[in-house]
């Protein structure tokens, strides 16, 4: 009996579509998960099925999907409502933001490939253009449009391949690619009959005239733990070749004498570097002032306004919020504007969460970033994620506080392709989806949540001093229009100003000058 599912695209298509599929693949088929299906004349997409059912009518003759990718959701339910919301208030498709918010490692698309005709026979001429593609499919049979691009010089190719089609000299077809492939390592194992323990005796005595086999051999036999332990350590094959400092033909000769055997295990390129923990600072008393009221507002409300001043130390509050929330067993969101900030607060989270902490922005390869994100559909999942705006994307399992560093930033705000989302009020629904609460911290709020804090709608929590008491900076304004009328200018800089710069330089010290404008 068939059953149907409904289906998210990766197109600015504004409704999803319905396709069927056999009892044999029930089993995969579930909400979240991703399936391939045939879409238009010719094209095959990842589609994410949003939903199942058993009866369906619809206007259109309903295709079988044609392949089932996953046997666990890669989205989950939480997500398909953020989307939901996403595509209403922003004014976009569910398509736009599957194509945003999911990384190319886990879309496969169709590619198309052009394959020639080995009967096309013809007594017109063929023009130059047409001949060197003719030549180049001819050496290897078929090849993606993209690669004939890339190798070909000829300006106008669409053109030229339209030409051939139409002369039945080349036929094209579409073929599904995958972007992302998990990364793996050669591992090495004893054969079924070097396991034996008699196997391995004889062996010692026979490689007693071969020393750097025999090295190989009893470095294994180390790193493995054979002698010792009933449950043997896998070993790489790269690392038992660095220890003993042997060439790769030392070890395929124990290949070739049925010692070893090498298997692939998938090994993921995120970092797997531990590192020392530090304890947390402890807060001031004016931190802490601010860190309990954070808790008071909490109690009532969603969302929270931390206005503190530049240098206040609102980066050390944050890192005593996430502890706290990580104690709890749910997930802390640490949204910061943009990519450069990142650097610097990574190494301060490091020192306290460790292994912990992922980090996921648009300047990670697409391979790292897809396995952050299957990683964070599973037990192992990272507690802290700190990233840019696109990371409100992520799957959280349990979620239990964002906080949106200098929310009065434009950068959470995209403003192409769709979906134009602002990353800030964006999260504040996905905390309020999870249940969560959300923390914007900044020293300038924005107008609208300072607004919001004012009203009643946020809570707000102020923060006057600044760590260790640190004196703000001086500010001196200078009218230059009134210098100029008294004729007291000379260039562009006011005496006041030239005369602070001459201190600063006879001090040894720098100078940073900031102009309003570029160019």
């Amino acid at each position: 009996m068939k059953k149907y599912v409904d289906v998210i695209l990766p197109l600015p298509i504004p409704k999803n579509f319905t396709y069927s599929f056999s009892g044999e693949q029930e089993e995969g088929v579930q909400i979240g998960c991703r399936v391939v299906v045939p879409f238009g004349q010719k094209k095959f997409y990842t589609a994410i099925v949003c939903g199942v059912h058993e009866w369906v009518s619809t206007e259109y003759e309903i295709k079988e999907i044609s392949a089932v990718l996953d046997t666990s959701p890669v989205l989950l339910l939480v997500q398909f409502e953020f989307w939901r919301w996403l595509a209403d208030y922003y004014l976009c498709t569910q398509g736009d933001i599957y194509k945003a918010a999911i990384p190319s490692g886990l879309k496969l698309e169709s590619e198309t490939v052009i394959v020639c005709n080995p009967d096309f026979e013809t007594e017109e001429p063929l023009s130059a253009n047409e001949q060197e593609v003719l030549d180049s499919l001819r050496k290897e049979k078929e090849q993606p449009i993209t690669k004939l691009q890339k190798e070909s010089e000829i300006k106008d190719l669409l053109t030229v391949v339209k030409s051939l089609l139409e002369k039945e000299a080349i036929y094209v077809k579409e073929e599904l690619r995958r972007t992302y492939k998990p990364k793996t390592e050669i591992r090495v194992r004893f054969t079924e009959e070097a396991s034996q323990e008699e196997r391995l005796k004889s062996l010692f005595d026979e490689l007693s005239h071969a020393p750097k086999q025999l090295a190989l051999l009893m470095k294994y036999v180390e790193l493995s733990g054979y002698m010792r332990s009933d449950t043997l350590k896998e070993v790489s094959k790269k690392v038992l070749l660095q220890q003993t400092s042997t060439s790769p033909a030392i070890f395929s000769g124990l290949i070739g004498k049925h010692v070893f055997e090498t298997y692939y295990r998938e090994v993921g390129r995120l970092d797997k570097q531990t590192y020392p923990i530090v304890p947390l600072n402890p807060l001031n008393e004016f931190q802490q002032k601010a860190f309990n009221e954070i808790h008071t507002v909490f109690a009532e409300k969603q969302v929270c306004l931390l206005h503190g001043v530049t240098s206040a130390g609102k980066t050390e509050i944050y890192i005593h919020l996430i502890e706290e929330t990580i104690r709890q067993k749910k997930q802390v969101l640490y949204l910061l504007p943009e990519i450069a900030l990142t650097t610097q607060i990574t190494e301060r989270l490091r020192r306290v969460f460790g292994s912990r902490l992922g980090v996921y922005h648009s300047k990670f390869p697409d391979v790292e970033r897809t396995e952050i994100w299957q990683k964070q559909l599973t037990d192992l999942s990272y507690d802290v994620i700190l990233g840019v705006r696109s990371s409100i994307f992520l799957p959280f399992r349990n979620l239990g506080l964002i906080i949106v560093d200098e929310e009065h930033e434009n950068s959470y705000k995209q403003p192409d392709p769709a979906p134009r989302y602002h990353a800030r009020n964006a999260a504040i629904v996905l905390a309020s989806l999870y249940g969560a609460k959300t923390l914007l911290g900044t020293a300038t709020p924005s107008i609208e949540t300072y607004h919001n804090a004012t009203t009643g709608k946020y809570g707000l929590v102020e923060l006057k001093e600044r760590y260790k008491e640190i004196q703000m900076p001086e500010i001196i304004p200078v009218d230059i229009k009134e210098l100029a009328r008294k004729k007291r200018m000379n260039g562009h800089f006011s005496p006041l100003l030239l005369e602070h710069i001459s201190e600063a330089l006879q001090k040894k010290e720098q100078v940073i000058l900031f102009q309003n404008r570029r160019g």
